[in-house]
């Protein structure tokens, strides 16, 4: 083990010193005019955080790239590079890149739609129960995307009676009124599933095809079946699956502004906005975009896809760094989450940091 791991990292170091020419140790071109490069890693820091990662109970993978170099890709507890897993509320991050793409298309008239536009038909059935909040009149396309609707969550303890009822968006929408819109955050997957519906309804496409037209597609990622609702919405925010490769394939087109081979598939003011912080969580203190969360991570800002019990989609800009972690979901899931994102702020960003 111990000559496989100095082989590893001999070659590791090989190319974090010599795959990128532009100011990279002695091999540097003396014609590059600008600033040097840091080198993409530092073979020692790496193997410390590598033997951190290989201690994480419950990991399944760790996949790191800096630049255009794949650093890491490890597999764990019997985990195959081609194979799914399931990614929870990785989902719903997955869902902002196509509110973005449904606006620069026109198929949405932007953030400010109010959401009885969007959904008239579950207004007017909430109406004619009689016992109405006329704030949720007030509740805008961007509410949806922050969190911000200022209705109950259906997470957390309400989440077996939402998936349990016969129509999860209106069960969503029934719910009362904990805020004004916008002035609180609930996490919850009704929520980010209003989404599905809204896409669906304006494409004229189930979720599923609309997300493989647009950007699985032409990234060339699969993506299989996961849950409906009672009316064939697929759920909007939880249970894609996905391969740790094809996330990290996701999160470093995030990286890149959007651009994938010479074409943007996403608009790249739509990332820049969704990582902009509109919100702080109640529940663990982090910051809240469009459907991102950010967080200071070894002194860095990292934005990131979190997923229950450890699914992870982590970029951080100035480091030019994307990094993908998957999880078993039968050991200690909860508490799994905690520790990746600890192994994420103690180890993982600072190995990369300057």
């Amino acid at each position: 083990m111990v000559l496989i791991r100095a082989l590893l990292v001999g070659a590791l170091l090989a190319v974090g010193t010599l795959s990128d020419a532009r100011g990279q140790g002695a091999e540097a071109d003396p014609s590059f005019v600008g600033p040097p490069r840091p080198p993409l890693f530092d073979a020692v820091r790496l193997e410390r955080m590598l033997e951190v990662a290989d201690e994480l109970p419950a990991l399944t993978s760790l996949l790191i790239s800096r630049r255009d170099s794949l650093i890491v890709e490890r597999y764990y507890r019997g985990m195959r590079p081609d194979q799914a897993v399931n990614v929870k509320s990785v989902s719903k991050t997955l869902l902002s890149p196509m509110v973005g793409i449904a606006i620069q298309d026109g198929l949405l008239e932007g953030i400010e739609q109010p959401l009885s536009e969007l959904l008239p038909d579950y207004y007017e059935r909430l109406r004619a129960q009689g016992d109405w909040d006329s704030r949720k009149d007030d509740i805008r396309l961007r509410h949806l995307l922050t969190m911000q609707t200022g209705i109950e969550t259906t997470s957390f303890g309400n989440y077996g009676a939402w998936v349990a009822s016969a129509d999860w968006a209106y069960d969503q929408l029934r719910r009362p009124m904990m805020c004004d819109p916008g002035e609180c955050h609930a996490y919850s997957t009704g929520t980010s599933h209003l989404l599905s519906v809204i896409l669906t309804r304006r494409s004229g496409k189930s979720l599923r095809r609309y997300m493989i037209d647009e950007l699985f597609g032409p990234l060339g990622i699969p993506l299989g079946e996961w849950d409906r609702d009672p009316q064939g919405n697929y759920l909007g925010g939880n249970n894609m699956p996905l391969r740790p490769r094809d996330m990290l394939k996701l999160g470093k087109l995030f990286a890149d502004g959007g651009r994938y081979e010479g074409r943007q598939l996403v608009p790249e003011a739509w990332i820049e906005e969704s990582w902009t912080p509109r919100g702080t969580s109640p529940w663990n203190r982090h910051r809240f975009g469009y459907l991102w969360w950010s967080e200071k991570w070894g002194g860095e800002t990292a934005h990131f896809a979190w997923g229950y019990g450890g699914q992870f989609i982590v970029v951080v800009p100035r480091l030019e760094l994307v990094v993908v972690a998957t999880s078993s979901l039968r050991e200690g899931a909860r508490g799994n989450s905690r520790r990746i994102r600890r192994f994420f702020d103690r180890d993982l960003v600072p190995a990369f940091g300057s």
